[in-house]
C-alpha cells in the first residue's frame, strides 16, 4: 500500500496557497496546493513528485523528505512520521534537523524587502526567499546535497551558492566565525554523523580551514558587512544579520541595506530585477 504517496497527497490538499504565498484566485480547483506549486517549494521536479504520491518511486532521500517537510509546514511529529514512511529513520535529538517551523516560516516570509535565507546548525541551506536568489544568485540550480554555506566558503571545487562577487570588509574575520560557529554545532550535535562528515571532507579539502579548525575557537557567527557585486546594479553595500532559532540552533540570515541610503535603493532595484525563486 502507498502510505507515504497517500499521505503526502492529504497533506497537500490541507496545505492553504496562501500560506506560503500563492494566490487563491477564483480559477483554483486544487483546494490544496497544487503539484507544481508543491514541486516548487520543495525544489523536486513535478514529474518526480506524482510519481511519489502515486507509488511509483517509494525512496526518496532524506533531503527530499526534509523539502516535502518544510514545504507542508509539518509539526514535528508529522514530520518524523513522513520519514518513517519513507523508511528512514527520523532526525533524533542527536542529529541536525531540517525542520522549519511553519511559525519561522510565517514570520520569514513577511521579510519581502530583504534577502533572507534560512540554514540549519551545519550551514546547509534550508530555504531562501526571491530576495535572497535576486541578490546573491538562484540556489536551486545548485544540487540539493552541496548547498552548505561554509562548503561553498572553504572549497573550490563545488557549485557556487553565491554566484555573484562577494567581499567582506573586515578581512578573514567572517572565516573565523564561521569555523568557530561549526565547532560551537559540535558541541550541540557531538554524534552527528552528517556534521562530522563534512568536517572530515573540509580538514582535507581546505588548508584554510584545517589551519581555522586547529585553532579550537568556539563561536556564533553573528554579523558581517558585504559588498555584493551585482551584475544589474552594481556594488551594493549590505549588513548581514544572523539570528539563532532555538534548540535546533536554525540561522537565519537576513541581508539588507542602510535606510534612505544609495545602497538601500540599489538592493531593491536588484530584488525587482531578481530571480523568481523560493523554496
Amino acid at each position: 500500500m502507498n502510505e507515504f504517496g497517500i499521505t503526502l497527497r492529504a497533506w497537500r490538499d490541507r496545505m492553504s496557497p496562501a500560506a506560503v504565498g500563492f494566490p487563491l484566485g477564483r480559477t483554483r480547483r486544487a483546494k490544496g496546493l497544487r503539484r507544481e506549486e508543491l514541486a516548487e517549494l520543495s525544489g523536486i521536479s513535478v514529474d518526480y513528485l506524482v510519481r511519489l504520491e502515486q507509488g511509483r518511486f517509494t525512496s526518496p532521500s532524506e533531503q527530499v523528505v526534509a523539502a516535502l517537510a518544510r514545504a507542508l509546514q509539518l509539526s514535528g511529529a508529522e514530520r518524523n512520521h513522513l520519514y518513517r514512511l519513507a523508511g528512514l529513520h527520523a532526525p533524533g535529538a542527536a542529529e541536525i534537523t531540517d525542520h522549519v517551523s511553519a511559525s519561522v516560516q510565517r514570520v520569514v516570509r513577511r521579510l519581502d524587502d530583504a534577502a533572507v535565507a534560512i540554514f540549519a546548525a551545519d550551514w546547509q541551506l534550508l530555504w531562501w526567499n526571491r530576495g535572497w536568489a535576486a541578490l546573491c544568485g538562484d540556489p536551486s540550480e545548485v544540487p540539493p546535497h552541496l548547498r552548505n554555506f561554509v562548503r561553498d566558503t572553504f572549497l573550490a571545487s563545488v557549485p557556487r551558492l553565491n554566484k555573484h562577487g562577494v567581499t567582506s570588509l573586515v578581512a578573514g574575520a567572517p572565516e573565523a566565525a564561521l569555523v568557530a560557529d561549526l565547532r560551537r554545532a559540535t558541541g550541540r550535535f557531538p554524534d552527528s554523523r552528517r556534521l562530522g562528515a563534512l568536517i572530515e571532507e573540509l580538514i582535507a579539502g581546505s588548508d584554510r580551514f584545517a589551519m581555522l579548525w586547529a585553532h579550537g575557537a568556539v563561536g556564533a557567527h553573528r554579523s558581517d558587512h558585504k559588498i555584493i557585486d551585482h551584475p544589474r546594479v552594481g556594488p551594493i553595500a549590505v549588513d548581514c544579520d544572523v539570528l539563532t532559532d532555538g534548540d535546533a540552533d536554525l540561522k537565519i540570515v537576513i541581508m539588507s541595506a542602510a535606510p534612505d541610503s544609495d545602497d538601500e535603493i540599489k538592493l531593491r532595484l536588484a530584488l525587482l530585477s531578481g530571480a523568481d525563486s523560493e523554496v
